[in-house]
């Protein structure tokens, strides 16, 4: 059977689809990147905000349409919350619970009958069939916090880690099978270990001791759970400086009511410490606009703290009120309109920031791990620095998921790239996300 694989929303989705893939793979079966090909399409869905809802509906309808012959799995947040709805959507065959991903394949191949022929050889590794170059690990999943805007917690339950031993293991083999860079994600990272009697700051310890792989990074993680000595691990150059730190507010009395547990002051002092252990280090963020109740005053609050703070990429959203969460019943609920401006208001901000952050590259020698070949007519390349910058560059000897150092030469001219040489990107793309 040829298997295709969709995801929507965080890259947790992305590091379940990896495992799968390779479970797909094992059992003797083929992966496809085009789902028109396919005989099985597996989509790991989104329910984040009420956007990620409509869009999974919208992603499961074109799948169909493109492959109506190919059955189809649906799984991930908005399957788990909707599941008495989404199993009636035309074209889905299966809904799996996210409290049943561990078992998806094994139910494929009972549902659908598939063959099972175990593959003892070594069999290419399932990322690179999907086009992607970074591996997504996931160590564990669900929050035992309950911020009042969140349904993500809701979906996914309570905290489960992996153990170290699994985490180290897969690694290693992504690592051998020619993987460069993983990322560590999951629902709640910087609760890892809170039911094995572990933590974030041991396992990555590990993960610096027991690998040779030779880029490491952090997805999402929240501000709160890091210690002032977990920046210390940042002494390793194998641990990529970037981390993803939700703000959500800069205002402290936004962030009450949003039950965060980091204050505007607290954020500060991490991202400090954060910087004086390497001073390119770049942090990224969230921020919700149009909160319940946000006054004019407080969103002033809120730009003049980002401006002040200063942020590698921003990744912005208009509040959308998720049934089944506090933040749905406030009162003072924000108009459309407020919010739209609102958002215009921190996307022009968050693009000034950006260039500045990008600017403090220039002349930097910088190790980049190129990803994809962009224009075949002058052999430009792009690829990601250790801090996570997009670059880049027309050096004929590049080689795909090989990693070299370049000299950065300049910012793009839409502000969104780093230039080696004088290559200039085609188009406006945004920088790639995994948060």
């Amino acid at each position: 059977m040829n298997i295709n694989f969709q995801a929507l929303g965080c890259r947790l989705n992305e590091a379940e689809l990896e495992t799968w893939a390779s479970q797909f793979l094992k059992l003797g079966h083929q992966v496809t990147t085009d789902s028109g090909e396919a005989d099985i399409v597996v989509f790991n869905s989104c329910a984040v905000t009420s956007e990620a809802d409509r869009k999974s509906r919208q992603q499961i309808g074109r799948l169909h349409r493109k492959n109506p012959q190919a059955k189809m799995i649906v799984t991930g947040c908005h399957a788990t919350l909707n599941s008495d709805v989404v199993k009636d959507y035309l074209g889905v065959d299966m809904v799996v619970g996210n409290d049943q991903k561990d078992d998806l394949v094994e139910k494929a191949v009972e549902q659908f009958g598939l063959t099972v022929s175990e593959i003892e050889q070594p069999i290419q590794n399932s990322l690179f069939l999907r086009g992607r170059h970074r591996a997504f690990i996931k160590v564990q999943d669900g929050c035992r916090y309950r911020c009042t805007y969140c349904i993500v917690t809701i979906a996914r339950g309570d905290e489960r880690s992996r153990s170290i031993n699994d985490i180290i293991n897969e690694i290693n083999t992504l690592h051998q099978q020619g993987v460069q860079e993983i990322a560590i994600t999951g629902v709640h990272v910087g609760g890892y270990g809170s039911d094995i009697d572990s933590s974030l700051t041991t396992l990555l310890a590990e993960i610096l001791k027991q690998t040779d792989i030779p880029r490491i990074r952090l997805a999402s993680v929240e501000p709160w759970d890091l210690p002032d000595d977990f920046f210390e691990l940042f002494q390793n150059p194998r641990l990529m400086p970037h981390m993803h730190l939700p703000i959500q507010s800069g205002c402290d009395s936004v962030l009450k009511r949003m039950a965060r547990r980091c204050k505007t002051e607290e954020f500060s002092h991490i991202l400090k410490i954060a910087r004086e252990a390497s001073p390119l280090f770049n942090v990224t963020t969230d921020l919700i606009v149009g909160f319940p109740g946000e006054t004019e005053d407080e969103w002033q609050q809120t730009m003049a703290y980002v401006e002040n703070t200063g942020f590698g990429h921003m990744h912005i959203f208009s509040f959308s009120p998720r049934e089944g969460t506090a933040a749905a019943r406030f009162p003072d609920q924000i108009d459309k309109e407020t919010k739209k401006e609102r958002s215009r208001q921190m996307h022009e901000l968050a693009s000034r920031l950006k260039k500045i952050e990008l600017e403090k590259n220039l002349g930097q020698t910088a190790s980049v791990l190129w990803e994809q070949k962009i224009n075949a007519e002058t052999g430009s390349w792009s690829g990601y620095t250790p801090q996570y910058h997009k670059v880049v560059s027309s050096n004929h000897s590049i080689q795909e998921a090989s990693i070299s150092e370049v000299t950065i030469d300049q910012v793009s001219s839409d502000g969104l790239t780093l230039l080696s040489g004088s290559s200039q990107p085609e188009g406006r793309k945004d920088i790639q996300s995994f948060f």
